[in-house]
């Protein structure tokens, strides 16, 4: 009887990879502070250490897969693992939850106590509190920018990400009615999706640097703007490479109509994406 079909928990063989990925962490955080110091070499200490870090995801979890395909997680892991997806998943949750908090506190609060009584009268008299703005103190210094409206670039993306989710969900029923055809077909489109969201911003963000005025240091528009599209950017960027991942799987003919919550937990994740992204859509771009 293999070890998938008992109740015992499977506990893996000790390994060296969280010494190795502990190793990438420290490159990263030491040359990091290198390069905001301008001290020699630090970006090639902190190139070192995202080098390091691949290296690490990329045994470690290639580990976790042969495994897996060996029939060694029984039921208890299989929900070990479920648990370990949700509770990330919520974690970024309140990761962006705390971003979206500092819009509002923003937008509802702060912006309109600057524009009012004595502090107004006192501190900036000229200042008008409407959003969006880039504060009080650029503002009185003329500083100009142009904010990001919702048609267009930000649309078309919004379109995307929506056709995402459905192109993944569809390649889930494909994988469980064992039409590998489908499943391939639907996480490749997915990934392409994926991939043209990712272009689109990058052009989005260099059009608003050099024609816009609209950067990171154009006050509490430009910082807030920045810091949640680019935060949700860098996530699509990460669940495009898990879903390429999934799809190589696939075509090596991983995965089973009763065995594939890899698939399941990336698909989570990019739900999860996607409403974060129609979040962003209509509280950063629409209600400007």
């Amino acid at each position: 009887m293999s070890l998938a079909q008992t109740e015992k928990y499977y506990l893996p063989q000790p390994s060296l990879w969280p010494i190795v990925g502990s190793i990438a962490l420290f490159l990263m955080a030491v040359g990091g502070v290198m390069t905001m110091r301008e001290i020699d070499h630090g970006g090639w200490v902190l190139l070192a250490g995202l080098g390091v870090l691949f290296f690490m995801m990329f045994g470690w979890f290639g580990e976790v897969i042969r495994d897996s395909e060996a029939g060694r997680y029984n039921k208890q892991v299989d929900a070990s693992f479920r648990w370990s997806m949700s509770w990330f998943i919520f974690s970024e949750v309140m990761f962006f939850a705390a971003f979206f908090g500092a819009l509002f506190y923003t937008r509802v609060l702060s912006v309109p106590w600057l524009g009012e009584g004595d502090t107004m009268q006192q501190l900036w008299p000229e200042f008008k509190a409407t959003w969006p703005t880039a504060g009080p103190g650029l503002t009185q210094d003329g500083f100009q920018f142009t904010p990001m409206g919702a048609w267009g670039i930000p649309a078309i993306n919004t379109l995307l990400l929506l056709s995402s989710g459905v192109t993944v969900t569809w390649a889930h029923w494909g994988l469980k009615k064992n039409s590998r055809t489908q499943l391939i077909a639907g996480l490749a489109l997915t990934v392409l999706l994926g991939v043209v969201f990712i272009a689109l911003q990058a052009y989005e963000y260099h059009h608003a640097y050099t024609e816009m005025g609209l950067t990171l240091g154009a006050g509490v528009y430009g910082s807030t703007f920045f810091m949640l599209t680019g935060f949700h950017g860098f996530h699509v960027l990460v669940g495009t490479t898990m879903l390429l991942v999934m799809l190589l799987r696939a075509i090596a003919g991983h995965f089973s109509a009763d065995h594939h919550f890899a698939f399941e937990a990336v698909s989570w994740y990019w739900h999860f994406v996607d409403v974060v992204w129609v979040m962003l859509f209509i509280l950063v771009y629409w209600m400007i």
